[in-house]
């Protein structure tokens, strides 16, 4: 699918017409150069890999529709664009798909949890940077959020499950991000003037990763923007029926 029908298809045409530079189109994973491989144009991928929903899924995600999912949550913006394929049936895109997302903040905080020591900031009562979708007549959701931020261990991610029409699960995964020292990943954690104050010191990368370590190029969003326009991912998740 071409990018301009992507967007055309989910609406983001709405951001005033802006052009974007593409962060990411190449071939490589060297975390040195910001170039990786991404899943919009990979017909050699197949169902997307299967990942933990753990250690901070949603609690009652049924009770969370909404697109924009900021709630009080600060940072730079971040509209993510999935596109849900059927695998088994040529790729077909997926009508009628319910999309659940979720992520940390700036900090590497999630909502719903807290007051341990995984996280000891107790977020445990709000519900910030989780929201549901279900996908339009070509098989895409869009949400409006933040530039997720990263904690100890993991690179920068964001999760996602999806079910069918009838509310029953097709797949738990998680899009990776784009990296190295041209990539959003890296130009947004140096901003700190927009609340991201830890920079890349002690950033896990992906190729370490304990989810992505084992091979993420079929889960590696296309990202596209600027800290002051905001950033763009496109993600294309399949799934089998």
């Amino acid at each position: 699918m071409e990018r301009k029908d992507f967007l055309r298809g989910i609406g983001l045409l709405g951001l005033g017409g802006l052009v974007i530079p593409t962060i990411s189109s190449c071939n490589n994973d060297d975390p040195s150069t910001g170039n990786n491989s991404n899943n919009q144009n990979n017909d050699d991928c197949g169902v997307s890999p299967t990942e933990t929903a753990g250690p901070f899924p949603t609690h009652t995600p049924s009770s969370l529709v909404t697109n924009d999912i900021r709630s009080d949550r600060t940072g730079v913006l971040l509209t993510v664009g999935i596109t849900v394929e059927n695998a088994n049936q040529d790729d077909a895109l997926l009508a009628d798909a319910i999309v659940d997302i979720w992520h940390c903040d700036r900090e590497g905080n999630y909502s719903e949890y807290g007051g341990t020591g995984m996280q000891n900031t107790d977020y445990t009562a709000v519900h910030f940077l989780r929201g549901r979708q279900t996908t339009n007549s070509i098989g895409q959701v869009s949400f409006t959020t933040i530039f997720p931020g990263w904690y100890s261990g993991r690179a920068t991610h964001i999760h996602v499950h999806v079910y069918n029409a009838s509310g029953n699960s097709l797949l738990i995964t998680q899009i990776a991000f784009p990296e190295g020292s041209n990539s959003a990943v890296a130009t947004v954690n140096a901003s700190s003037a927009n609340g991201y104050t830890k920079g890349m010191s002690g950033y896990t990368y992906n190729a370490s990763d304990n989810v992505f370590s084992d091979g993420a190029e079929c889960q590696i969003a296309d990202i596209s923007g600027s800290i002051a326009n905001g950033y763009v991912l496109e993600s294309t998740i399949k799934v089998s029926i």
